[in-house]
Order: structure tokens, then sequence, then C-alpha cells
């Protein structure tokens, strides 16, 4: 009988310590749960500021400061509307948007600091008196002077660069009344400091950049880019802190087209390269050239998906120079445009140390090795390994540099040119 009680005793006990540890385990799940989303929230609500975004700029349409192709739908008929919401940093907004029947990326700036920042972007935020230029009073040829002076500043003295500012005078005018409001010059002038809508002016009749759509102010509207980044997938957060990095980085490479549409793709990023260096407006320098940068449409057409950090060569150096440093590491601008630290005076030197072809290649090089056919994949691979490793600017090694990019550009295109997929 005792030893039938001590045995009911223990079941009881043993019940109670397994109900103790469920309630504990199940508080511990409810409580990192509410805090997992709550950080998740926290961090939306930082980052996805569409809503004051679109507020600022409507108001300042009201009140006749701004005007563009865009105010209108978004501000009065209500046809241009924030979807979801793609922001990673706080003072560039960026969301998928609808506007009609179209389908676009609308992007918006919410900073205030007028300064550069190498740590950041390397173009001016706005300032606290934001759309005060070009004044009350100014002359169309005054705008256009300005115009001019500002291009020059930012990609050199080119020889056509007043046809550059032509393009930018019949962009101004929004609603082609043939004639330019106040209204609207400050919405151009407010979208001229910006790299990426430079890079779309510079480029717009190549097919690497996405058409712009519409602006109001500094928000304007690109044409939406379908397949983003130019390889990987997306996964929760959870997962992305527990995979190691190898896996992650096979992962990216298995969810890619078929390799004749990499191969087209590759030839799109290597004729941006040639676009961008000494192109008819000027040299830009590619400072970050990963994956989430690019993207495809359904042709398999090469698309910049972020620009920011494609900016002028004459920029970049007259900034970097300026640039304090105890080390070659204190010289960086985005994640691939590095210099030197010159140590005697303790200042950056302005040529980078690697040419955008060599950043391109190490960017395709797994992307466009991965299924590549047997007949060439030993050629390839020998190619990409030449230009990975090419140092110093492009003007020191043009020939080489020109070489191997002919080289990789006509390897790739005689292997798709008889297929459909060219």
């Amino acid at each position: 009988m005792t030893n039938e009680l001590l045995y009911v005793q223990h079941s009881v006990t043993e019940r109670k310590g397994v109900c103790v540890c469920y309630l504990f385990f199940s508080w511990l799940a409810v409580f990192v749960g509410s805090w997992i989303v709550y950080v998740e929230y926290s961090s939306y609500t930082e980052l996805c500021r569409g809503h004051d975004c679109k507020n600022s700029i409507c108001d300042k349409y009201r009140k006749g400061v701004i005007d563009g192709s865009a105010c209108s739908s978004l501000c009065e008929k209500g046809t241009l509307y924030l979807g979801k919401c793609f922001t990673a940093k706080p003072k560039s907004q960026v969301y998928s948007g609808s506007w009609g029947d179209l389908e676009g990326v609308i992007k918006c700036q919410m900073e205030d600091a007028p300064h550069y920042d190498l740590g950041s972007e390397m173009e001016p935020r706005k300032e606290s008196a934001a759309f005060n230029k070009p004044t009350k009073g100014t002359s169309v040829e005054k705008f256009r002077e300005m115009i001019l002076n500002h291009l020059k500043a930012k990609v050199g003295d080119q020889a056509n660069l007043a046809d550059l500012a032509t393009q930018v005078l019949a962009i101004t005018d929004a609603n082609k009344d043939g004639h330019i409001s106040l209204p609207e010059a400050h919405s151009t002038w407010a979208l001229l400091q910006l790299n990426e809508f430079l890079l779309a002016l510079v480029l717009q009749d190549r097919e690497h950049t996405p058409k712009l759509l519409g602006f109001c102010g500094d928000l304007y509207v690109m044409e939406k880019v379908p397949h983003s980044p130019l390889y990987g997938v997306s996964l929760p957060w959870i997962v992305e802190v527990w995979m190691p990095a190898g896996l992650r980085h096979s992962m990216d490479q298995w969810f890619t087209p078929s390799w004749p549409h990499k191969a087209k793709i590759s030839i799109g990023l290597l004729e941006l390269v040639e676009d961008v260096f000494h192109g008819t407006f000027g040299s830009f320098l590619m400072c970050d050239v990963s994956a989430a940068s690019f993207g495809y449409n359904d042709r398999h057409d090469l698309k910049v998906m972020d620009a920011r950090y494609i900016v002028p060569e004459a920029i970049f150096q007259e900034d970097i120079r300026q640039q304090r440093c105890e080390a070659d590491e204190d010289c960086v601008y985005g994640a691939d445009c590095l210099t030197s630290c010159d140590l005697t005076k303790h200042r950056c030197t302005p040529e980078v140390t690697r040419p955008n072809l060599a950043k391109a290649c190490e960017a395709l090089k797994d992307y466009v090795l991965r299924g590549a056919p047997s007949d060439v994949r030993e050629e390839l691979e020998k190619q990409l390994y030449a230009c990975v490793t090419l140092k110093g600017s492009a003007e020191q090694m043009e020939i080489e540099h020109s070489l191997i990019l002919n080289n990789l550009k006509t390897l790739l295109w005689k292997k798709i040119s008889h297929t459909k997929d060219s």
C-alpha cells in the first residue's frame, strides 16, 4: 500500500513538472514571438515612411512650390499610389507603385542634412529650405545656364553637355505646354542633385536603365523591373541569421535563369560597363556591383535597380581627396570603390584600385560559370579570372581593359547568337 502511494505521489509530481515546463516554454515562445513582431514592426515603421513623404510632397504641390508630371495623379486624382515598401534606408524611400495601367517603382527623399557623406551616398541632401532654386524671376536662359554649370560640376567639361541640358529642359516642361513654370523648375533642380536621376538622363537612350515615368518634386517614378535581384532568393531573416555563408552563396546560384539567358544578362552588364566608362557624358564609377543593384526584364535585358552608387568620376575624385585617412580601409565609398591612403598627407588618393570591369566580372564569375556549356567553360573561366585581377584605373590600362571586355562579350555572344535566347 505504501509503495502504491509513493508511486502515485511520484506520478503526480512528474505531471506537475511537465505542466510547469510546458507553461514555461509556452510563455517563452509567446515572449520571443512578441519581441520578434515588435522588432519587425519598429523596423518597418522606422524605415517605411512613404505616407510622410507623400504628405510632404503634396503639401508643397498644393502651395505651388513644386509641379511635375506625377503631381496631379499623386495628390489630386489618387491614380498614383504607393504599394509595397522596399526601403533599405530611411532617407531614401522606395515603394512599388501603380499609376493607372502602369506598374512602377516610386522613390522619394526624406533627409534634411545639407552635406556630403562618404559613408553613405555621394550626393547632397536636401537643404533645409527645400525647392528654393531657381529663384523667382529667373529666366529660362538663366535656368539653362544653371543646369549647364551643375552638369559640368558633376561630370566634367564634356563637349556635348549643351545637348544634355536641352534634354533636361524638355523633361522640365512636364505638362508639355511649351513653357517652364517656376514650380516645374524647382522639381527638376531637386532631381538633378540625385545620382540615380542623373544616370537615368545620361543613359536614357540605352536599355540598361529603367525609364523615367514621371516626377513631382524629388519624388520620381521609374519603370518597374520584373525580375530582381540579379540572382538569389529572399529568405526570412531568422533563416538568414543561422544559414552558413557558403550554403547561402550556393543557394543564390540555384535560383537563376537558364544559362543562355544568364549569358545575355551578363553581356548586358558588360555593355553597362562600356556605357559608363568614357560615355557620351563623361565617366562614372560603379561603387556597388552586387546582385541587389541589378535586375532584368522578361527579355533578359539587364536593368540597373539602384544607381545611387554609380557616381560621376569627377565628383568621386573631388570628394575622396578631402577624406582623412590612417589606412587604405578609410578610403572606401560604397562596397567597391577603394583608393589608397597617402600616409605623408593622411589624405585619400583619387584613383580607384580596381576598374569597373574587374568588379563586374567578380559579380558574374560564379553566376555565368554555373551551368556553362563544356565547350566554352574553360575559356570563359580563363577570361573571367584575367578580368577579376585587373588593377588600377581603366585609363592606365585601357588597351587590356578593352581587349578583355570584347573577348568576354564575343565569347558569350557567339554561343547564344544562333539561339532564340539572343
